[in-house]
């Protein structure tokens, strides 16, 4: 018997279903409340599913964030990997470090970013090896190599994107009343002493 197109791709057409109503479901709600006061029971119940099925297909609540994480950055996944320079393909390595860092920074400093948002409530065991905090420093490491970096590229990465983890820029920003245009300058600071430029 041939399977149906959902199925051949591994998810069932109700589940697929499901899914996508979960998402919605949680979307909105983050959307007016705030990630932090959305629960699970809410999303179910707002989906019209059973918590079960909630449960069965994220895991938890951290697996529903991480799922809601990954939809809110592809757009920024597309502008850094696609997109017009300085952020995209087309300029110099460093320029594009430069412009990726200060483009991270933007979006944590600002409240209304979702991806963000989301990321926040991620515990942070969870947030790294996230599609979008791997994609994060692989992308840091092509750079560091296309500028000719002689070091471990997958290290220095690491280390660089220790910057811009809420926990750092939050402190920073709300103990040491730090501005973002001194974290921009600091970040640009660093990808000229790391690369040599």
């Amino acid at each position: 018997m041939t399977p149906v197109p959902d199925e051949a791709h591994g998810e069932r057409a109700d589940a697929a279903r499901n899914r996508a109503r979960l998402l919605e479901a949680a979307a909105e709600l983050v959307a007016e409340r705030g990630a932090e006061h959305v629960t699970v029971h809410e999303v179910a119940q707002a989906a019209g599913v059973g918590k079960g099925t909630l449960f069965r297909r994220f895991g938890n609540r951290t697996g529903l964030l991480l799922a809601l994480m990954g939809d809110a950055e592809a757009e920024f996944h597309e502008a850094y990997t696609s997109g017009p320079p300085p952020l995209g393909p087309g300029a110099p390595a460093g320029e594009r470090l430069t412009a990726f860092g200060c483009a991270l920074i933007d979006r944590i400093t600002d409240a209304e970013d979702l991806g963000a948002a989301l990321a926040r409530q991620v515990p942070l065991e969870h947030r790294h090896p996230s599609e979008p905090g791997r994609s994060f420093q692989r992308h840091i490491a092509s750079l560091l190599r296309e500028a000719g970096v002689d070091a471990d590229h997958e290290m220095i990465a690491h280390a660089m994107l220790v910057f811009t983890n809420f926990e750092t820029m939050d402190y920073l920003r709300n103990d040491c009343r730090v501005t973002p245009s001194r974290l921009h300058s600091t970040w640009a600071d660093l990808v000229r002493l790391v690369t040599g430029g």
